[in-house]
């Protein structure tokens, strides 16, 4: 079986330190930007950024339905911050100019964007994450929190009484930044799920 390869969103946003974490486990990276870019990955990473310009790009590069696609046909994802809003079912906080937020409603989950703060209000906490042996550097920027968890979503991460970290299938979503430390475990973690390349239609 052939070693898995890994996407990462490369519209907007912390690509390229997704990027640079993967490469440092020895895992392959594509960059995608298009739909035909996640034929034969086997993992697809939605990183940190602003939430409302991604889902505008997915929009402008028709990205929707290939994501969805690719999930669908067996492909494992895994949403950071921003990444994580596009994820889920419901979002509250949007700006009431932009109406309501698209998401790829994959995850059941609310989210609420910005639930810690503003960018000044952005903080590093040592967090405990279910399956790893010590706590993690936590980064949060504007962090979103799942407000809601829906039956059969594990949450495996918490920040006092919000959830910020969770996976349901082979979707994981975190509202903090593992991409901006040097502490690769929860890429290992993820690039662990990822085994055979998806097949798309």
């Amino acid at each position: 079986m052939s070693a898995p390869r890994i996407g990462v969103l490369a519209l907007q946003g912390a690509f390229r330190e997704h990027r640079q974490r993967l490469e440092s486990l020895g895992v392959a990276v594509t960059e995608v930007r298009l739909g035909s870019d996640l034929h034969g990955l086997s993992g697809l990473i939605l990183p940190g950024g602003e939430s409302t310009t991604m889902a505008r790009l997915m929009t402008e590069y028709a990205l929707w339905e290939p994501v969805r696609a690719f999930h669908a046909a067996g492909g494992h994802l895994w949403g950071t911050c921003a990444g994580a809003i596009l994820l889920s079912r419901e979002v509250e906080g949007a700006p009431p100019q932009f109406g309501r937020q698209d998401s790829l409603n994959l995850l059941d989950v609310t989210v609420q964007r910005n639930a810690f703060g503003r960018q000044i209000d952005s903080f590093t906490t040592d967090l405990p994450v279910r399956g790893l042996n010590n706590g993690f550097a936590a980064v949060f920027i504007r962090a979103p929190a799942f407000t809601r968890v829906g039956e059969g979503v594990e949450v495996l991460a918490s920040y006092g009484e919000q959830a910020v970290m969770v996976r349901s299938g082979r979707v994981t979503a975190t509202a903090f930044h593992p991409e901006l430390t040097p502490d690769v475990r929860l890429h290992a973690m993820f690039a662990g799920q990822c085994a055979a390349p998806v097949v798309m239609a």
